[in-house]
């Protein structure tokens, strides 16, 4: 391969820069760009030069001989000062004596294809770097260290001597004994089922606190939504004040529900408006809605449910789970509740005082399954839970061909198919689109 470079700090400046080099010619670059090359895995201080021999920046050298380093390559870490211009000056010297420009995630990507880490490790990287809260962190780092890919690994090999087991049967089966009709394989299909169920529940929650959930406030001017926004955030960041209308953009906010990356959306009020501006407000608002993963539709309950807030509510996307807000409670001398009437949740509070935000706290982790007190979640994504329900659905579909039909020849394939499921959350079976598709979403230089 190539030799790649980049910088493996954060862009902007800094007290130290980093700029990163990993292939076969990495160790030879690094000698013309410090003049001796460190011994392995000691750090050295050296003048970095440039072709004449100008001092570029001086800082730590180290060198990481192949395969005992990130990459499985020779690896030289070059750290200087976090200057853009140093950091930058440092690659194009890198590049004239024969480097090139790494992609995004190409050191993951050669860690991954140098079987350092398996696939759901290297994602892990991206995943543990992006991580919005303490939570989340924790969970990333349990995916890098192999939690997640062990228990698929361990899993995989279950299916695998099973389904040899299967194929066995099926060759011999001109003998007296029926194999296949024996209780131990109808409890191991069943095994199976159990422990990826196990194993989706944990991701579930990973996937959850790697990509948080989207609510969003919506309603009639002036019920409310700003205060709500202000209390769920911690600080004053929407303008409240007595005058409807007051909220004319999207106004979002990231914040941290007991781990739970939770982003919270306040928008203009829905109503008709003969101003463009409001006009524009309330068109973002409804784009900003059809994005949601819940909507939280705020009303004053100093006048109920108004024939406007039902119009609303029947315009609101209805495949989108929905709340109502019944606000202004201590306008009302009443108490913070939560009650479900006719299928829909209703919550009482009161986003003025404060009271009931602990319900509505509850509530929203309640509502997406997310639970913080779970112990050794690891972190997830999306497509691994697509993966873990193809091949729940492949071991359930071969237990019904061999329970309905005795069909062990589907079961052997329906278990190749759960197989081939499952290794791609690790890689083991991955096909180029893949890879491309999950690498190019990291950041340059990891």
């Amino acid at each position: 391969m190539e030799t790649i470079v980049a910088v493996a700090t954060a862009p902007g400046r800094g007290g130290v820069g980093v700029v990163r080099l990993s292939g076969k010619q990495s160790a030879v670059i690094a000698e013309s760009i410090c003049g001796t090359l460190p011994q392995p895995r000691y750090a050295k201080f050296s003048h970095f030069r440039d072709h004449d021999g100008e001092i570029i920046d001086s800082g730590i050298a180290l060198y990481f001989p192949n395969p005992a380093s990130f990459t499985g390559e020779d690896v030289v870490e070059l750290q200087g000062h976090g200057s853009p211009l140093v950091l930058s000056r440092l690659c194009q010297r890198a590049i004239s004596l024969g480097a090139r420009m790494a992609r995004p995630g190409e050191f993951s990507e050669r860690a991954f294809l140098n079987n350092k880490m398996d696939l759901a490790q290297a994602e892990a990287v991206a995943d543990l770097i992006d991580s919005a809260t303490d939570q989340a962190a924790r969970s990333a780092m349990l995916s890098l260290q192999g939690v997640f890919s062990e228990r698929v690994n361990t899993l995989l090999t279950q299916l695998t001597e099973l389904r040899m087991y299967v194929e066995a049967a099926i060759d011999f089966a001109d003998e007296e004994i029926d194999f296949l009709a024996e209780a131990a394989v109808d409890q191991q299909l069943q095994t199976l089922l159990t422990t990826v169920d196990g194993i989706t529940k944990s991701a579930q929650q990973g996937r959850l606190l790697r990509e948080g959930m989207s609510v969003v406030l919506a309603g009639q001017p002036n019920a409310g939504k700003s205060s709500l926004h202000n209390q769920l955030a911690g600080h004053d960041a929407a303008i409240v004040t007595e005058v409807a209308g007051t909220t004319r953009d999207i106004l979002r906010e990231q914040i941290n529900l007991g781990g739970l990356p939770l982003r919270i959306s306040d928008t203009a009020g829905l109503h008709e408006s003969d101003d463009i501006v409001e006009q524009e407000g309330i068109r973002r608002t409804q784009n900003e809605i059809a994005q949601a993963d819940h909507i939280l539709l705020v009303i004053d309950d100093g006048q109920g449910m108004t024939a406007k807030d039902e119009q609303i509510r029947a315009e609101l996307p209805q495949h989108i789970p929905l709340t109502v807000i019944r606000n202004k409670i201590d306008k009302q001398s009443k108490q913070a509740t939560i009650v479900e009437r006719d299928g829909e949740v209703i919550l009482y509070l009161s986003a003025k005082t404060g009271d009931g935000m602990p319900l509505l706290e509850k509530y929203l982790c309640d509502a997406v399954g997310y639970h913080p007190e779970d112990e050794g979640v690891f972190i997830a994504r999306g497509r691994h839970l697509e993966a873990l329900a193809r091949a729940r659905a492949a071991i359930e579909a071969g237990y019904n061909c061999l329970t309905g039909m005795g069909a062990g020849e589907l079961l052997a394939e329906e278990l190749r198919q759960a197989q081939h499921a499952l290794g791609e959350i690790t890689g083991t079976f991955s096909n180029e689109d893949l890879l491309d598709k999950i690498f190019s979403s990291f950041c340059i230089g990891k």
